[in-house]
């Protein structure tokens, strides 16, 4: 009766072993020797016989056997409890000695039994692990999620599913059997081609492998791959299909972000070089002729190295993600954006658009780019450069038109950066003139071929020369002089301003020690020379070999040296001011001026562009504002001025009514000679201003074919020359000076002027209202990279 409650309680509670032996053996041998005890007083009295006491004791006993089997020690212990009641009664010793002898046996056979049955025991496990192992294996593979197992009978219904499956789909496996198969998988556009692989499968009762469907999952996108096989039973007949499926989704992610990595800048989310390429190819092997036809941008940041360089890679790749979301805002819907890498960026702009709306767009991209970015902290100002070819005019083959592009964006630096161009055919001759010129640059480092000049700089108040500007000149061999705004952009593209600036500084040092003491030089920095952590060493050294004072030796940097505004620049000025170098903020008001920097930066002095002084003593201009501004600054901050570019009496005038204290240009003389300018010191000081009273208007130069219409008759004019102003016009002979014209410069271009001159076949025009320019200089209406032709449409048109 207590067999059920001890069988529970030594099964499911956890006991110590030395309790559970006591109580397995009161259990076992108690009731045996109450038994052996009740039969034994019995016997001995007499009131049973000895046949059926034995018999009884051998009944039990073969009862426990049964009971007790797989127990040896249990067992035992229960024979000896059940006979050890007859033989204490007995009190025979015989009988002592028997049960000692089999207490003995029991002893050494429950040990060898045990022994056997570990033993059995041992090779049944063993024989289990074999019998279960692949069964273990694919509880494993399910349970760990690496894979799971499904199987439908012959109507497509499951009757298998790994229980993992079941609780993704958000159920169990109890309710999804029964169910097509079908069921386990989302039906949306992106998995039709798989699902309907699967039913084909199915129905063709065919083995299918690893075909990708997407899980009908609510907790997110989750892609399967699953494979299968048809059952059939040993007569042939169908019975069903049975599979496999494995977690597919981050297979699937890995080779969609590959295949983004492959497509996409990683960077800034454009296209990169490869998808634009397939995008432009797509547009120009179009079937369909008027589907070829498109425009490509290529784009270069202006002064980026420089961020780069000073702010670190980091912060060059913020600066990178912010100018693609501005040129990705500016192009909008009608283009496409790709970085190529680095700083260069490309746009395509499929179909035929007007040359009037490309170049708005990108005098738009350009705006926006040149904004201020703020970048950890720092207000950083760059600029773009953009090349412009267009097909199939400028080229049908995806090779030509990117070259184009290219000639176009390097025509573009040339021309003062910050600007665009369109591609022409006499680029191919520019760029390999420039890449000669670069060779040829080189050369000329390496042989000491360059030379410097020097223009002086005279104080407005006594009219004497205080310095110099030293200037470099390049006079090549084939060429002659070469303009410095055509090869300096070359050296500091290539990095050869580096060693140009180095060696005109120490030039410079060594010629200041052969003039008077108060004479002082200035010397332009390039802001790549700036950010060189060695340019102190470079002017100590130079300052020492000359033997000259520092404070004699002037310093002139531009306003982009302070784009970056991180420490390396306020480093930069505190080890040239304790050298005691003199420094002068050149160009100012051109680049990207802040008054911040004139509060902290120590510059000696401040230099007018001569932009400002072109043109300042023309009627409404606000160029002479301007320039008292700067000076009444300058003052307040005990700072000297220097304008640059003073070649007439009357920007002489302006500039000294406006209290700049130096003057600088033609007025007093061009760039001299080191002999010369040693000459003219030792002449005097004094300076004379001679030159024009007054200015004009620039003027560009060229071979215009026009259409001139005066009182309702039509002539055929050429200009040879044009401002906003006027023009030269040559064709007609002896025009009465005052003669009225109306001229149409281009088709969309007519206007009105005035004969002021006129000498056998040319004659000066004054134009009745000035033209407007663009921000490239241009004058608006006037396309210069094309021949204007006469004929009757123009002279309707005038």
């Amino acid at each position: 009766m207590a067999t059920r409650w001890f069988n529970s309680w030594e099964r499911d509670t956890p006991r110590d072993e030395n309790v559970s032996f006591a109580a397995a053996s009161t259990v076992v041998v108690v009731p045996a020797l109450m038994y052996g005890f009740g039969f034994a007083i019995e016997a001995f009295a007499g009131r049973i016989g000895t046949f059926l006491f034995v018999g009884a004791i051998v009944s039990i006993s073969a009862v426990s056997a049964v009971l007790l089997s797989g127990r040896a020690i249990a067992l035992f212990g229960w024979k000896i409890a059940v006979w050890s009641p007859f033989v204490f009664l007995s009190k025979s010793p015989s009988a002592y000695l028997v049960l000692a002898i089999f207490v003995v046996l029991c002893y050494f056979t429950g040990r060898y039994q045990m022994r056997v049955d570990r033993e059995r025991a041992e090779r049944n496990l063993a024989d289990a692990r074999i019998r279960n192992r692949a069964v273990d294996i694919l509880n494993d593979y399910e349970n760990t999620r690496q894979g799971w197992f499904w199987e439908t009978d012959r109507r497509g219904q499951l009757t298998y599913l790994s229980p993992p499956i079941a609780k993704h789909l958000g159920t169990t496996p109890e309710e999804l059997l029964g169910r097509p198969i079908l069921d386990l998988f989302e039906m949306g556009n992106d998995n039709r081609e798989g699902e309907r692989s699967v039913n084909f499968h199915l129905s063709a009762r065919s083995a299918f492998q690893e075909l990708a469907v997407q899980a009908a999952t609510g907790d997110g996108e989750r892609w399967w791959s699953i494979s299968g096989r048809p059952v059939f039973d040993n007569f042939k007949n169908f019975c069903g299909f049975r599979g496999s499926g494995t977690d597919l989704t981050e297979k699937k992610r890995s080779q969609e972000h590959a295949s983004r990595l492959a497509h996409f800048d990683s960077l800034t989310g454009l296209a990169n070089r490869f998808q634009m390429s397939q995008t432009l190819n797509k547009i120009l092997s179009s079937p369909q002729e008027q589907n070829r036809e498109c425009a490509v941008f290529l784009l270069d940041l202006d002064r980026f190295k420089h961020v780069n360089d000073t702010l670190g890679h980091p912060a060059g790749d913020a600066l990178l993600k912010q100018v693609s979301q501005r040129l990705d805002a500016a192009v909008g819907e009608s283009g496409r954006v790709g970085r190529l890498g680095g700083d260069e960026f490309k746009v395509i702009l499929p179909g035929r658009n007007p040359r009037a709306m490309l170049a708005q767009l990108a005098a738009d991209i350009i705006r926006s780019l040149s904004q201020p970015y703020s970048i950890e902290g720092h207000r950083v100002v760059i600029g773009a450069s953009i090349g412009i070819a267009i097909s199939p005019d400028d080229a049908k083959d995806i090779d030509l038109i990117i070259r184009n592009a290219d000639l176009a964006l390097y025509a573009a630096k040339d021309g003062g950066r910050g600007r665009y161009h369109f591609y022409a055919k006499d680029l191919h001759s520019a760029a390999e003139e420039r890449s000669k010129l670069e060779e040829d640059l080189r050369e000329a480092i390496e042989n000491d071929a360059l030379d410097i000049q020097y223009q002086p700089v005279v104080e407005c108040s006594s009219e004497t020369i205080t310095g110099f500007e030293a200037l470099i000149r390049w006079f090549h061999p084939q060429q002659g002089a070469i303009r410095p705004d055509k090869f300096i952009p070359i050296a500091e593209d290539t990095g050869l301003i580096q060693d140009i600036g180095a060696w005109a500084i120490r030039r410079t040092c060594l010629d200041l020690a052969s003039w008077p003491e108060n004479i002082r030089c200035a010397v332009n920095v390039s802001p790549l020379q700036f950010s060189n952590p060695d340019l102190p060493n470079v002017i100590t050294r130079a300052i020492s070999d000359a033997g000259i004072s520092p404070s004699r030796l002037e310093l002139e940097i531009t306003e982009s040296v302070f784009l970056s505004d991180d420490e390396g620049t306020d480093a930069m000025f505190s080890a040239l001011k304790k050298i005691g170098v003199r420094l002068a903020l050149d160009d100012f008001g051109t680049g990207y001026s802040s008054l911040g920097y004139l509060k902290t930066a120590p510059f000696d002095k401040i230099k007018i562009d001569q932009s400002f002084v072109r043109g300042a003593t023309q009627p409404g201009s606000r160029n002479g504002a301007i320039i008292a501004s700067i000076t009444s600054l300058a003052q307040a901050l005990g700072m000297d001025t220097t304008a640059e570019g003073v070649e007439t009496l009357d920007e002489l005038d302006l500039v000294r009514m406006h209290g700049c204290s130096h003057v600088q240009g033609y007025i007093y003389d061009k760039p001299l000679s080191l002999a010369d300018a040693s000459q003219k010191l030792r002449d005097g000081p004094t300076a004379v201003a001679r030159g024009p009273k007054s200015a004009r208007a620039p003027r560009q130069t060229m071979l215009r074919k026009i259409v001139l219409e005066n009182a309702g008759q039509y002539y055929n004019g050429t200009v040879r020359n044009i401002s906003v102003t006027g023009a030269l016009v040559e064709g007609l002979y002896n025009v009465p000076v005052g003669t009225l014209f109306r001229l149409a410069l281009s088709e969309t271009l007519i206007v009105s002027g005035t004969t002021r001159w006129s000498k056998d076949d040319r004659m000066g025009v004054e134009f009745a209202r000035a033209l407007e320019t663009d921000p490239q200089g241009g004058i608006v209406g006037l396309k210069t990279d094309t021949q204007f032709a006469v004929g009757g449409g123009i002279r309707k048109k005038a």
